[in-house]
């Protein structure tokens, strides 16, 4: 660590430990961004929190909080000092009479379940993966699928925030309540979420099963029971096929049995795909064809009306296998508007611009499959609505997410106008992207204008955070305001350089302020 920050820290409670760093790298989770943060701090208490804090605004440096870096965008990136809350995960209490538990903000999803296995608890609903932290997957706004369920921090029902000046304030719909409807997707820009009280759930298994079907037979059976039959639902499509793989669960007490395989859905079929979709970058016109093998290797199909079936622990079974770096480009619509949604981007796909209505030529794109189609209902829930929640209020929500793998961490040629063409469809039909993903041609005008709480949440920002300690480039291009002769927040980081990274993806570049 550079000598004038030892120093410094040793001035501020010098008896608090300061776990730093100063040789780190930070990358993504998709590797699609790299960055090298001054220092790379890990606390394991609050005063060591509330240390980092004071000396970052004595050494003016803007924290930026991590956990897995799930989020494939520059969201996380800084050259100022990062901080990793993976020593800050204890679970602090289980309430045995409520299944109410209180935890530190950086147990990762994955040591929450195991901990609640043990306890016989389990959380509600799950996203696709366990491996962000419980601050992280709030901060976003993750969810999984089912009309039974809305986001994760549904089920929060209390938060402690270390704000800039170093109070912790606890926050809930009784209590600093503004703080708590803007904290609950926070994007990291309020303060740092040090503790969670969580409802959670008696342990439970599920029953899936998953069959193949015509596209159209899935859009047909789209206003009967396909979202509301089960608990757990959720849709592989397959566009160049107009086929889809449905995905059904429900809870069950029956003995665990686990998926079938083959050695194709082993390593041998890994490796096979992967190595196909690399070669796809230079020949991508061998994509349609690869569906078929998709539904071989990654779901054992081979005819419509194939099926296979599992029982598994919930906290497992709701999880699925990401394999590749990839970019992940999800919007929230209205569940209503998915059957034209799904019919108007098949027919762009296709080369039908006529009946697509989407004025972007598909000029020799090909795309990646299978296109997740998943599903939330946040407009029964009386409890509190973040103010930057990305579902619909009035109903249910769907989930469009136009996934593109980066083989060996290389970038897929298709990305830009498949983006656009894709974009500009979600928001025609009034959708939101995910807050964690890459969209690209979202401008700040049309964030605004899409959340009508916006204002509140950049109020309770300013108060909490006047200075900029936890604000970063990302807030400022997308979120924060640029009014006519305001100037940059004492502490906050703009980008000085983006750049490729020798190993694929950017490497990115803060301008920091002098001591």
């Amino acid at each position: 660590m550079d000598p004038s920050k030892e120093w410094q820290s040793s001035q501020i409670d010098p008896d608090v430990p300061f776990h730093a760093s100063s040789r780190h790298c930070h990358q993504t989770w998709a590797k699609t961004y790299h960055s090298f943060p001054e220092l790379y701090i890990q606390p394991r208490t609050t005063r060591e929190i509330r240390k980092i804090v004071a000396l970052a605004q004595r050494c003016r440096r803007r924290l930026v909080i991590v956990g897995c870096g799930h989020s494939p965008s520059d969201l996380t990136c800084t050259s100022a000092w990062m901080v990793n809350l993976d020593h800050y995960n204890r679970i602090l209490n289980i309430d045995k009479s409520s299944n109410l538990v209180t935890l530190q903000a950086g147990i990762r999803l994955y040591e929450l379940i195991a901990q609640l296995k043990e306890n016989g608890l389990a959380m509600p609903n799950l996203g696709s993966i366990d491996n962000q932290s419980i601050a992280g997957a709030l901060a976003t706004a993750t969810h999984g699928s089912s009309t039974r369920h809305g986001l994760l921090s549904q089920s929060v029902l209390s938060l402690k925030i270390m704000l800039a000046d170093g109070r912790e304030l606890r926050c809930a719909p009784d209590e600093h309540a503004d703080l708590f409807s803007a904290a609950l997707v926070s994007l990291g820009a309020l303060g740092i979420i040090t503790e969670v009280v969580f409802q959670a759930v008696p342990a439970f298994k599920i029953q899936w099963s998953q069959s193949l079907h015509p596209l159209e037979e899935i859009v047909g059976d789209w206003e009967k029971d396909l979202w509301t039959q089960t608990e757990f639902t959720r849709i592989w499509w397959l566009p160049y096929k107009k086929k889809a793989v449905k995905w059904r669960a429900d809870k069950t007490e029956m003995e665990i049995r686990l998926p079938p395989s083959n050695r194709w859905t082993g390593v041998l079929g890994f490796h096979t795909y992967h190595t196909l979709l690399y070669i796809s970058t230079w020949f991508p016109k061998i994509l349609p064809a690869l569906e078929s093998f998709v539904l071989r290797v990654q779901y054992g199909f081979r005819h419509d009306g194939a099926h296979t079936m599992a029982v598994q622990e919930g906290q497992s079974g709701l999880l699925m296998n990401c394999l590749y770096s990839q970019f992940v480009n999800e919007w929230a619509i209205p569940l209503e508007k998915g059957p034209e949604a799904l019919s108007r981007l098949s027919a762009w796909l296709h080369g039908d611009q006529e009946t697509s209505k989407i004025p972007y030529d598909l000029d020799g794109i090909y795309v990646h499959a299978p296109i997740e189609v998943r599903v939330t209902d946040t407009s029964t829930n009386p409890g509190t609505r973040p103010y930057l929640d990305n579902t619909v209020p009035s109903g249910p929500t769907l989930y469009l997410n136009a996934t593109l793998y980066r083989p060996y961490n290389t970038d897929p040629p298709c990305r830009k106008r498949y983006y656009e063409a894709f974009e500009w469809l979600m928001k025609e039909l009034g959708g939101r992207p995910h807050w964690a993903k890459n969209f690209t041609t979202v401008t700040k005008d049309e964030f605004h204008s899409m959340y009508p709480r916006m204002r509140d949440w950049l109020r309770v920002r300013s108060e909490v955070d006047p200075e900029g300690l936890f604000v970063g480039d990302w807030h400022r291009r997308l979120i924060l305001p640029n009014d006519p002769g305001e100037v940059p927040l004492r502490l906050e980081e703009k980008v000085s350089k983006v750049e490729p990274a020798k190993t694929g993806g950017l490497n990115w570049f803060g301008q920091l302020l002098a001591v």
